[in-house]
């Protein structure tokens, strides 16, 4: 990825601003790849020495870039949400990431990719309902469908990002809330799928202030059991999507995404040379590592090598009639 900071010497100045010392190594890619929706994302731009993020905060709308210089990381934010946005930084590149009890050495493919990873760490948005709508719409589909569905809401319900970055800001749970069943099929997204994020939306204050632990510094994985149990409660969330909330707003150590299509073969694979595996091969293979099973995942997927393909991909499909608002 070749992305640049778009902001330029004449951008309206910052109304946050702080530059953090890098006390030790950080994989802006690695550690920041669950947040990017893919190419063309309209709200993240991601590359190896900048970031650069639009998100709805507790404060309203913000826009942070994050560029690393000469052994710091230079936080710029703008927006309502700015400030908060700035004192959040530090977990959101995971700088604070606490893998005491991590044992990489228990697997050899795993002790190799932690010493050539060691600025892979894990971030966290503390920010539950921003990870729950991209996780919501990636619901056994494929993730070109998930990423198109995800532009298209952001274009037609969101809002540009304050700041020179150029981004969007996805919409707020209050928007999500209000939308119509029938707007759903011309962004691609099955009317269900839009009921489910509807009845999370009108929840979302409730999820919200099980995060507030985790967004204070060293509070990665505070609360996940608690917020994976009550998003499990809403009927079309199941393991899958309440790991991937907690493993991206929460920072959750141990986040396994049950029910993925892909990582299963994944495990078994690189840990027992298994060309296929299950859910269940892939918690017995993951079980050493109780309470570091993300941060195991997050290696694997970051620098193992693939499993064999058989067979013909699935073909992404598109029930949207509407062509105009695909950007």
């Amino acid at each position: 990825m070749t992305v640049t900071d778009r902001t330029t010497p004449g951008s309206p100045a910052a109304d946050a601003e702080d530059r953090l010392e890098l006390v030790r190594p950080i994989d802006l890619v690695g550690t920041l790849r669950p947040l990017w929706r893919g190419p063309g994302d309209p709200t993240m731009r991601l590359a190896a020495s900048s970031v650069a993020r639009a998100c709805q905060t507790p404060d309203g709308p913000g826009a942070m870039v994050v560029d690393l210089v000469a052994g710091t990381a230079r936080v710029r934010a703008w927006g309502p949400g700015a400030a908060w946005l700035a004192a959040h930084a530090p977990a959101f590149l995971g700088f604070d990431d606490d893998d005491a009890g991590f044992e990489p050495t228990l697997h050899p493919v795993v002790a190799r990719l932690a010493r050539g990873r060691p600025g892979l760490h894990l971030g966290r948005t503390g920010l539950v309902f921003d990870a729950l709508l991209p996780a919501v719409l990636e619901q056994k589909i494929t993730g070109q469908e998930a990423f198109r569905s995800y532009r298209r809401l952001i274009h037609r319900h969101g809002s540009a990002a304050p700041g020179p970055t150029g981004l969007h800001v996805p919409p707020s749970a209050a928007v999500i809330a209000r939308l119509p069943s029938w707007s759903w099929p011309p962004l691609g997204i099955e009317p269900r799928r839009g009921a489910l994020l509807r009845r999370i939306a009108a929840e979302t204050p409730r999820l919200e202030a099980l995060a507030v632990a985790a967004r204070e510094p060293g509070g990665g994985g505070a609360g996940a059991s608690v917020l994976a149990t009550r998003l499990r409660a809403f009927a079309g969330v199941g393991p899958w999507t309440a790991a991937e909330v907690t493993l991206r707003a929460l920072g959750d150590p141990d986040a396994v995404s049950i029910g993925d299509a892909h990582l299963p073969d994944l495990v078994a694979w690189t840990l027992a040379g298994e060309i296929r595996g299950t859910d269940a091969r892939m918690l017995e293979l993951l079980a050493p590592w109780a309470g570091h099973r993300a941060r195991v995942m997050r290696l694997l997927e970051s620098g193992g090598s693939a499993p064999p393909r058989f067979g013909p991909r699935v073909a992404p499909r598109d029930i949207s009639r509407i062509d105009a608002v695909d950007r």
